[in-house]
């Protein structure tokens, strides 16, 4: 017979000593790059995607961003004179809470301000989501975009989508081989929070309603040993 397997015993003075061990070298990691570079920046995340968040690394490759642990991160900046880690920097600890990272670089401010105010990406909505806008199926042969384009333009839906969309609770039936709705169908609406149901038919439909976005917050200048907001638009 196979020997039985034992639970392994794991003591939590080893898991708390490699989890601070862990989290120093976060510390230690933010440090160098903050004696390497002149700015270090605080940025705010909407709409957070990995992929396109992926996109955003590779694009500043020559610099160095920090993201998804704010504690850590407001440590390694210091929160007051006594424990800042450079003169004036503790005062950035101030804009450090959401969904916020860090960028350090070389970079001058309106550079870097500019960069995350084009980069934006759209994509679909997720279950749990507020949604940013209206949309409603009209009357009639149902089409690929579910209206958004005039019908002459579009085509109609396979008839072998009609059971899916019946199944995500559109009053659909087959009638002479295409897909009808009787009336329009109101898929969702602005400022309603989105179930997985609304957005499979958001997806179907091929709307995207759903933005990435990256906010310039605040940043430190190394060599005047201060920190500026950024003013919203």
């Amino acid at each position: 017979m196979p020997k039985s397997k034992r639970n392994k015993v794991i003591a939590l003075t080893k898991v708390e000593k490699k989890t601070r061990e862990d989290k120093e070298v976060i510390v230690d990691e933010i440090h160098n790059y903050l004696d390497e570079h002149k700015y270090c920046f605080v940025f705010s995340v909407e709409g957070m995607r990995n992929t396109f968040f992926k996109d955003l690394r590779t694009d500043w490759k020559g610099s160095r961003i920090f993201f998804g642990r704010t504690k850590i991160m407001a440590k390694a900046l210091g929160k007051s004179e006594e424990d800042e880690y450079k003169a004036g920097l503790g005062a950035l600890s101030e804009y450090m809470s959401g969904d916020v990272g860090l960028l350090l670089t070389d970079e001058e401010p309106q550079v870097v301000k500019d960069y995350f105010e084009s980069f934006v990406r759209e994509d679909y909505a997720r279950a749990g989501q507020t949604s940013t806008i209206s949309f409603t199926v009209p009357a009639g042969v149902v089409h690929t975009t579910g209206g958004k384009i005039p019908a002459e333009d579009d085509v109609p839906v396979v008839h072998s989508m009609e059971p899916t969309l019946r199944s995500l609770g559109m009053p659909t039936q087959l009638k002479a081989g295409k897909v009808e709705l009787y009336a329009p169908y109101e898929v969702c609406k602005t400022g309603q929070t989105l179930d997985s149901r609304q957005t499979r038919l958001l997806k179907h439909f091929g709307v995207t309603s759903s933005f990435f976005k990256v906010h310039t917050v605040a940043y430190y200048d190394a060599e005047k040993e201060e920190v500026k907001p950024f003013i919203s638009a």
